[in-house]
């Protein structure tokens, strides 16, 4: 299970001036979570799934169930609805504010800081990998649960037509497809992967819509980069 480590470093890959407060990072233990806190997660990766192309954002859910967990609180009373032509009363602001104190004092780091998630853009991950890839690290750099997870958050964000967009709410585009259906082949994905043939659908986009000659440059720069004579957009 994915535990998130807050305000901690070890190992060569983190560095600090300031004993890491503020810094957040997610590390696999395999031991970690109980069969009760496994089924969960289980059931919110299965619910975003299920529900992806309405709603694209993650909602911090596994973070948010940790931090629960490490925060527990009396119940959050409930909302307070007022129709627009009623009068706003005392109680009705206090229940509000307190429904927002003990929302986000459950969401807190013990260093103090708020986590969150930087999940928007679609292009981060995939420049990583490719840098790491031609660089031979990606094994070094990581786990196979990372990849895995890596794997699964790209195919949770390729749009229905079989492209990816730029960040995870924008509709398909050459630079969004090319850079992230090569991340899931430098990843080990076939090329008739995925459910679905998720792969195949996400190459004849790309395909039916110029193949990668139709990059931007900031993608061409990228592609040009391999370690082998064998190019990353060969297939597209």
């Amino acid at each position: 299970m994915w535990k998130l480590k807050v305000a901690e470093g070890h190992g060569p890959w983190l560095i600090t001036t300031n004993n890491h407060v503020g810094r957040q990072h997610w590390e696999f233990d395999p031991e970690a979570g109980t069969p009760k806190e496994i089924a969960q997660v289980e059931r919110f990766r299965e619910e975003f799934k299920k529900n992806r192309f309405q709603i694209k954002q993650s909602a911090d859910l596994l973070m948010r169930m940790q931090l629960r967990k490490e925060n527990p609180s009396e119940p959050i009373p409930a909302a307070v609805k007022v129709k627009e032509a009623e009068d706003i009363t005392e109680e009705a602001v206090t229940t509000t504010l307190r429904r927002g104190i003990s929302f986000y004092s459950t969401i807190q780091a013990h260093d103090g800081h708020w986590p969150a998630e930087s999940s928007g853009p679609l292009y981060f991950l995939p420049l990583l990998v490719i840098a790491l890839y031609v660089t031979r690290a990606i094994n070094t750099a990581f786990s196979p649960e990372h990849q895995k997870e890596i794997i699964r958050y790209i195919y949770n964000h390729q749009n229905e037509d079989g492209g990816w967009g730029i960040h995870i709410e924008g509709h398909s585009t050459i630079f969004g497809s090319c850079l992230n259906y090569i991340c899931l082949r430098l990843l080990g994905e076939g090329a008739e992967g995925g459910e679905g043939t998720a792969i195949a659908k996400g190459r004849k986009w790309i395909l039916d819509h110029g193949g990668a000659v139709g990059i931007p440059s900031l993608g061409k720069l990228w592609l040009t980069v391999r370690p082998t004579s064998t190019p990353l957009y060969q297939s597209i």
